[in-house]
């Protein structure tokens, strides 16, 4: 194995006062970190391997403490050696949402993550622990991942100065739109393979560090429009209201209609699927992970169909009808 490997299964072993440990991969990442699974009797550890310099555990670290103090069920950090970039963590099972998920316990397993989300956005208000800013650079930033990456370098399609603008123009209502919201704390990766079935306070919630004070809608985008499975509108539109009842009952943004919700929700997912369409196109060219471009056409096709109901992104469904789907089908 590799030397990174090797160190790692030195500290692990010191901990746990074992030698030969068993040690196995625990899931993939589209990161630099990666996380394995090792049995000590009969308790499950995952170790978080993140490299220093590319990664950093502090805001894992943080972010763990204070969801666990909201009452989410997320890793607990055993024990860390951050000059090495190891994490010794609890174990919430190997059963991702993504694995679990049918049309018969939909509900119940959405009805879960949708209280743990609105836990999390309720008992956030007013912490202490200071998040960065989902701003408007912030935003910008996301999706232009979709232009420089998706159209030119993985579909070879270079916009003229008339298009580039209309696409500035959609950036920017986008970015409008989600700067409007109520701000709340935002996982950012609130999807299908980032929650685990657990049998006790379900769902176990993963791949948090890169959390940010946010749009009230993004994680609930995450949840219901994700990138790895799709479900009818109106199954997404029932689990949308029956957000809305909890967080008026929660005392959350208790003046937001539903039909205000659902707008920014649909836009809010505009703006995250660009953003996911053009890292998955990054991670194929840049990182060889080439397993995230069959991920492509269903990202662009909820933009495609909010686009033909917001006059604002007439532009973008255009675009992507006559020069981007044609292209993914060819690619």
């Amino acid at each position: 194995m590799d030397q990174r490997f090797e160190q790692l299964k030195v500290w692990v072993e010191g901990l746990l006062g074992i030698r030969d440990a068993d040690i196995t991969p625990a899931s993939a990442d589209a990161s630099f970190r990666r996380y394995f699974r090792v049995q000590h009797g009969r308790k499950s550890f995952v170790i978080m391997d993140a490299p220093p310099g590319k990664e950093d555990c502090g805001p894992f670290i943080k972010v763990s403490a204070a969801m666990a103090g909201f009452g989410l069920n997320v890793p607990r950090v055993l024990e860390q050696d951050l000059e090495q970039g190891f994490l010794l963590l609890s174990d919430l099972g190997s059963e991702q949402y993504l694995q679990a998920l049918n049309e018969t316990n939909a509900d119940q397993l959405y009805g879960d993550a949708i209280a743990a989300l609105v836990s999390l956005q309720k008992n956030s208000l007013g912490s202490e622990v200071s998040l960065p800013v989902y701003d408007h650079r912030l935003l910008m930033t996301e999706m232009n991942l979709f232009r420089d990456w998706l159209l030119p370098q993985q579909l070879g399609i270079n916009l003229n100065d008339e298009q580039s603008a209309a696409l500035d123009k959609t950036f920017e209502w986008l970015a409008q739109q989600a700067l409007a919201q109520p701000q709340v704390w935002v996982h950012r990766d609130y999807h299908s393979r980032n929650l685990m079935r657990t049998e006790v306070d379900n769902p176990g919630v993963l791949d948090f560090q890169d959390a940010v004070l946010g749009p009230l809608t993004y994680d609930l985008v995450s949840l219901l429009k994700d990138c790895y499975i799709t479900w009818p509108r109106k199954k997404v539109e029932a689990w949308l209201a029956d957000y809305h009842r909890q967080i008026q009952a929660a005392g959350l943004a208790t003046d937001i209609e539903q039909g205000q919700l659902l707008v920014w929700f649909d836009c809010m997912g505009v703006q995250r699927h660009l953003k996911a369409a053009g890292i998955f196109a990054r991670l194929n060219i840049r990182d060889g992970k080439s397993g995230y471009l069959a991920d492509i056409p269903r990202t662009l096709a909820y933009i495609t169909e909010v686009a033909e109901q917001q006059p604002e992104l007439e532009f973008l469904g255009v675009l992507l009808r006559t020069d981007v789907l044609p292209r993914l089908v060819d690619a």
